[in-house]
């Protein structure tokens, strides 16, 4: 396991990341290394836990940067050997097989450029980690009808679930969650990593695109499977993280439909997705 390094971004995550370090030793780690890269966490856990592991470093970003920036910033300080980078979410944890099942898929493969495993929410359910690339059509039709109908056809067609929960093998799909990816390093490097414009959000649905587009291939392996039990950072910061999850999204759709003929819808389309993240913050306070 010493040609993979574990990169993983935090920002006070509290006691997810002791758990999620611990759950990687059956996984191989060390004699792998663990790079916690913080965007200027104060709840002093990523000073912890890197003080009672010897094989976990913690590198300082030079503020909060985001999280595709960060993750650059620990994929840049691997070693020549390392030629597999797990990219990882501090709030999720790990099974004992979990690396070996990517790596076996990975070498079985050698055009996957991106490998993902099954993502279980804490209850047992599998969250719908392997998606297609959204199209406009379609993320307009799970935008404005995923709440109040879930089972819409276009949120089914984005979000796949049927592959998430269904497939038994290794399976080829537009983009892959990044709450814990392994990256062929070669293909990171080649695509030039995370885009640094995204700040949190969408930074792992713009890599499988753009892995996908440089002849790679983004491979979902159920066989794999990990347990995401939700961020103490992230809770904390509930509105912030809805803005920033709708300012992405329009940054998204400005990246992928450039040129003249498409600014006004893409201008439309910003205006809508900035009246949606008002509402969802809204709705959210009255529930609280």
């Amino acid at each position: 396991m010493n040609d993979v390094l574990c990169v993983t971004v935090t920002y006070n995550p509290g006691g997810t990341l002791a758990e999620f370090v611990d759950s990687l030793v059956p996984t191989g780690f060390p004699p792998g290394r663990l790079l916690v890269v913080d965007n200027g966490s104060t709840d002093g856990a990523p000073e912890a836990v890197a003080a009672a592991h010897e094989h976990v470093t913690l590198v300082r970003s030079p503020g909060n940067v985001g999280y595709g920036s960060a993750a650059n910033i620990g994929a840049r300080l691997a070693t020549p050997d390392e030629q597999w980078l797990l990219v990882c979410n501090p709030d999720t944890i790990a099974t004992p097989e979990t690396v070996t099942h990517l790596l076996e898929a990975a070498r079985a493969e050698p055009r996957a450029g991106v490998l993902g495993p099954r993502i279980l929410d804490p209850d047992g359910t599998v969250y719908p980690s392997a998606r297609a690339l959204p199209s406009i059509r379609t993320g307009i039709g799970h935008a404005l009808l995923s709440g109040v109908w879930p089972s819409n056809p276009w949120t089914r067609r984005y979000q796949q679930r049927d592959v998430s929960s269904s497939a038994e093998s290794a399976t080829a799909v537009g983009w892959l969650s990044g709450a814990f990816l392994l990256v062929r390093r070669e293909a990171f490097e080649q695509v030039g990593g995370f885009d640094d414009d995204f700040f949190m959000y969408f930074e792992d649905v713009d890599l499988g695109r753009r892995i996908a587009s440089a002849g790679w291939s983004n491979l979902y392996v159920p066989t794999a499977e990990v347990m995401h039990i939700g961020g103490e950072s992230t809770a904390r910061a509930a509105d912030v993280m809805i803005e920033a999850h709708h300012a992405s999204a329009r940054r998204y759709i400005a990246k992928t439909h450039p040129g003249l003929l498409w600014r006004p819808v893409v201008a439309v389309l910003g205006i809508g997705l900035s009246l949606r993240a008002r509402l969802s913050i809204a709705a959210g306070r009255r529930r609280g």
